[in-house]
């Protein structure tokens, strides 16, 4: 079976990889020239652990290249990994979907299964298949499937290759047959149904998820007002089966490329379609004000920042990725800066990537020890382990006032109980 794979972002390049350490041949075709030359020396192009090193353990299964006819001609199977952003409505852009077609389109030779595997609004494989189906150049036979991703950054081989399910929207027989020769060897259950369910399955549990972040986040806010305790809450409320102990860490709110673009796009679908989705609505609303929480609380110990030397830990808006996609880092660092006040950050692998949109406003720190040297005030953003690994000595040796605000709840009790430090959380007692 010959698999061409389109994009070669987290979900497109993930995708081909794992299914070349699953046996498959791919060839993965992207428009930008150095990530492809890059990809052909065995490096990705984004930061992703484990990822180098499947593509160099598979390099013989695996083609990288800008030629899109030599990727579509022939393959049996299509996958359309592309980005998916959001526009300025909430809604979702497929201009990159809406291209990967046209090519398909033109290119293919043979009869296939074109999978969508980007992460799109109900009824767009309908339309993919329209638009394929009346431009075809060659006279073959194309299904569309729906194939949603399930993965995390920073764990996205393993929630590839080891992934709580598989879903599959298919229309046709012959569609459902490859598809499930596609996913031959993977040990985990699979559900097929029809495209449009198979659209909503993937907003609807990312937005659930959503919701569980944003619930317990409110919960955390009236935790501090009343005394109690949000780690106890949450272990609590997780030992119950019906609700579970993931996604209930409080902290200063969601980010990345999925829960905010996946959230926006679903309240917008329903908006279209005359409904309202209240509780979506509510989790965006609450995410927003949450990113925002660290700054709150430091104006309780400074009326001002002018001159105020704030150390930033973690950029990135979660730990394995270098990723800043609707990181909180991005909202609260601009205002610091406007109102005055020295920024000194770390981050281990976002740091790159953030310079891009502040080349010089901010001092970039090469360990969480540098980024602490004579701050007035810390805030934690992404709970790298260099963070959690952090010791009271180490903060009152180097900070100038040891004020530390753990946008993550990530810091031990030692540091929590240490009387020469100020320390508060998210909801924590």
């Amino acid at each position: 079976m010959k698999i061409a794979v389109a994009g070669t972002g987290y979900v497109g390049l993930v995708t081909g990889v794992c299914l070349a350490e699953k046996g498959r041949y791919v060839t993965c075709v992207d428009i930008d020239e150095q990530k492809v030359e890059l990809m052909k020396n065995g490096h990705s192009p984004i930061y992703e652990p484990g990822l180098d090193e499947l593509m160099k353990k598979n390099k013989d299964r695996l083609i990288f290249t800008t030629d899109y006819y030599e990727a579509y001609r022939d393959a049996d199977v299509i996958i359309i990994g592309v980005g998916t952003p959001e526009k300025k409505d909430g809604s979702a852009n497929l201009t990159y979907v809406y291209s990967a077609e046209e090519q398909i389109a033109k290119r293919v030779e043979r009869d296939c299964v074109v999978v969508i595997k980007s992460t799109v609004p109900i009824g767009t494989n309908d339309k993919v298949e329209e638009y394929i189906r009346e431009n075809l150049c060659k006279d073959v036979r194309v299904d569309i499937a729906s194939n949603p991703e399930f993965l995390s950054q920073g764990t996205a081989v393993f929630d590839t290759l080891h992934c709580a399910r598989i879903v599959i929207g298919v229309e046709t027989e012959a569609a459902r047959v490859i598809m499930e020769r596609v996913y031959e060897g993977f040990d985990s259950p699979l559900l097929i149904t029809n495209r449009r369910s198979a659209e909503m399955i993937k907003y609807a549990s990312n937005n659930f998820l959503a919701l569980k972040v944003s619930y317990i986040n409110e919960i955390a806010n009236l935790c501090e007002i009343v005394g109690a305790n949000i780690d106890d809450v949450a272990c609590g409320m997780g030992l119950d089966n019906r609700i579970g102990n993931r996604f209930l860490r409080a902290g200063i709110g969601y980010g990345g490329s999925c829960f905010p673009k996946d959230t926006k796009a679903l309240n917008w679908l329903a908006i279209e379609n005359d409904y309202e989705l209240k509780t979506v609505k509510a989790a965006i609303e609450v995410n927003e004000r949450q990113k925002l929480r660290l700054l709150k609380k430091a104006r309780k110990y400074y009326e001002s920042f002018e001159n105020l030397t704030v150390a930033v830990l973690g950029l990135t808006f979660k730990p394995g990725t270098d990723d800043l996609r609707e990181a909180p880092s991005l909202v609260n660092i601009p205002i610091l800066l406007e109102e005055g006040a020295k920024i000194q950050a770390w981050d281990p692998v976002g740091m790159k990537n953030f310079q891009k949109f502040f080349p010089s406003e901010i001092a970039y720190c090469d360990s969480v020890e540098q980024a602490l040297d004579g701050a007035d005030i810390c805030m934690i953003f992404t709970e790298w382990i260099d963070i959690i690994n952090l010791t009271p000595e180490t903060i009152k040796k180097r900070m100038k006032k040891p004020i530390l605000l753990d946008g993550r709840n990530c810091l031990s009790r030692s540091i929590i109980e240490d009387c020469e430090i100020i320390y508060e959380g998210i909801g924590r007692m």
